[in-house]
């Protein structure tokens, strides 16, 4: 296990977190004028389902892999390389739109590229906050992280729109360029505590391959962790077509405008600050999985009953949304304090990115599934399911001994097989 953090944790943390916020935000400004741009040229549904596949793959099919990487490297190096790297593919980018030479596989390349190098520096960034921060503070921490991604939700396409009527795509490229250059020079001077490796039994280091296997083995013997890996796939599949389908609740059920949706879309990501800054502050119950539960309970209630609503409802809608958005970094945050909590520190590249991969792998089972049953039963349908689900899912979550118990850590198997032949 890896030593503590230090008392002064504070300043070096923040730094780092202060540059990849601006570095997400350049990611945010690109993947804005990408789609626009995509949107401008084609106009085809087809072409915005591709570049949305390819930036999903990596994280599916290499995450699992690179958390290996992760684990056996260093994780600060790798947060820089990523950085650079992403960086580099966005100037090659940047220069042939300036050029006039882009095509659309360049920018599905490019996507791919990112996504390749987010599926690196995701795990290594959660990984190193677990090294950096005190176990007590890290409940805030996600919820710091949960308000930003609520923040940028809310600012970046306005703001992309905004850039996009000063400056051609490859000036919004360029800023991405600044950004990540912030964020490495932020983060160069700062040290990452490296976790203590357990010695190996022989005098061989394990290979890369008896990492990965270590890695998913040490998921499937701890029962709460895998439960919790059940339920996050589940709720992706649930809850990635609720929100792609508000368009369609607003304009078909509702039967209002484009107005309203930014209305409901913009009370989605207020609740999602709203509920990152509650968190950041408050920091949850003192069994952080009891905060993730009640927020999971939360946010299927929310959209259960939006489900519910009658035609004229969407007054009410507006603020179930609201609480949807609040719920939702009650939950996630405190299920990934959980997480860096809990797994050891040598193991938590791969733990974290199995968990990206498989949830991220959810989202397009998700939206298929929705399609024909939302064409047959309407969207407040889906949003019933979901909803409810969800909220029997959070109060499972509150019944199950191996949940619940998550945060006493991994069990051992040889007790828990004696335990087993006890009962």
């Amino acid at each position: 296990m890896a030593k503590e953090p230090s008392k002064g944790w504070q300043r070096p943390f923040f730094q780092m977190w202060t540059g990849q916020a601006l570095s997400l935000l350049g990611s945010q400004l690109v993947q804005f004028a990408l789609v626009w741009y995509l949107t401008r040229q084609t106009g085809s549904a087809t072409v915005l389902a591709t570049a949305t596949l390819v930036a999903m793959l990596p994280n599916i099919l290499l995450g699992p892999l690179a958390g290996s990487f992760v684990d056996r490297g260093d994780r600060k190096r790798i947060m820089i390389a990523a950085d650079a790297a992403i960086a580099l593919a966005t100037l090659v980018l940047a220069g042939l739109f300036a050029l006039g030479w882009v095509q659309i596989w360049h920018i599905y390349l490019l996507l791919m590229l990112r996504a390749l190098g987010g599926a690196f520096h995701s795990p290594a960034f959660s990984a190193s906050t677990s090294l950096m921060v005190p176990k007590e503070h890290l409940p805030r921490v996600q919820g710091v992280n949960q308000m930003l991604n609520g923040g940028l939700s809310v600012v970046a396409a306005p703001l992309g729109a905004f850039l996009l009527e000063l400056l051609p795509t490859q000036g919004v490229l360029a800023i991405d360029l600044v950004t990540a250059t912030i964020a490495i020079l932020a983060l160069l001077p700062v040290r990452i505590p490296l976790p203590e490796r357990q010695a190996p039994t022989n005098a061989e280091k394990p290979s890369f391959w008896s990492d990965f296997r270590d890695g998913l083995d040490y998921v499937l013997g701890w029962p709460g962790l895998l439960i919790l890996l059940v339920m996050s796939m589940l709720i992706n599949v649930l809850f990635s077509p609720a929100i792609s389908l508000m368009p369609l609740l607003v304009s078909q059920h509702f039967q209002q405008g484009v107005l309203q949706l930014g209305w409901l879309q913009g009370m989605w990501g207020l609740g999602i600050i709203l509920g990152g800054l509650v968190l950041g502050v408050w920091g949850g119950f003192k069994k952080r999985i009891y905060t993730s539960q009640m927020g999971l309970l939360g946010l299927g209630l929310a959209f259960g009953l939006t489900g519910l609503l009658p035609a004229s409802g969407l007054q009410p809608a507006l603020g179930l949304i609201l609480l949807g958005g609040m719920m939702l970094p009650m939950s996630n945050g405190s299920f990934w304090a959980v997480m860096q909590a809990t797994v050891d520190p040598e193991r938590q590249g791969r733990v974290f990115s199995l968990v990206i991969s498989l949830a991220s792998a959810m989202a397009p089972l998700g939206l298929l599934l929705a399609g024909p049953l939302v064409d047959q039963f309407g969207v407040p349908f889906w949003y019933m399911l979901a909803g409810s689900l969800c909220a029997i899912m959070g109060i499972l979550g509150f019944l199950h001994p191996a949940v619940r118990n998550l945060e006493a850590g991994r069990p051992i198997p040889s007790e828990a097989a004696n335990a087993s032949s006890k009962g």
